[in-house]
């Protein structure tokens, strides 16, 4: 079953069970999926997932904490969570560092080129490219 199949049946559901504020979130996800289809070069259902998740993350900080603003973005953020992967720790990030690197990859563009897809979605790109500098 793809992420759009299990979206669209998740939003079946939000209606039945009259979730308002669930049934808001997914559908705006599905909307992120459609723009996609209809785009020149579209991406995976993973990315658009993970794409959305963190600009919610990244709009929360123009809001005050407490503010129905903000509460409705975490409430959106954690019902789009649940079709995110589960999260690496630093510890299996850096155990894939230490792997690439015993492969041959020895400049930090090659190792993270190959990082890459391995953490996609489960580990910020931002902080796993630290990790790679620390560990070169």
């Amino acid at each position: 079953m793809s992420l759009m199949d299990k979206v669209n049946n998740d939003i079946k559901e939000a209606m039945k069970a009259r979730q308002q504020e669930r049934l808001d979130a997914l559908r705006m996800l599905k909307a992120e999926f459609i723009k996609n289809n209809t785009a020149p070069k579209p991406t995976d259902e993973l990315s658009i997932t993970v794409g959305h998740a963190k600009r919610l993350m990244d709009s929360l900080e123009m809001y005050q904490a407490g503010t129905p603003a903000h509460d409705k973005i975490l409430q959106e953020y954690s019902v789009i969570k649940e079709y995110l992967p589960a999260e690496m720790s630093q510890a299996d990030v850096i155990k894939l560092i230490q792997d690439i690197k015993a492969k041959g990859a020895k400049d930090m563009g090659s190792i993270m080129k190959e990082l890459q897809p391995q953490i996609k979605g489960r580990f910020d790109g931002k902080k796993a490219s630290d990790l790679v500098k620390a560990n070169v």
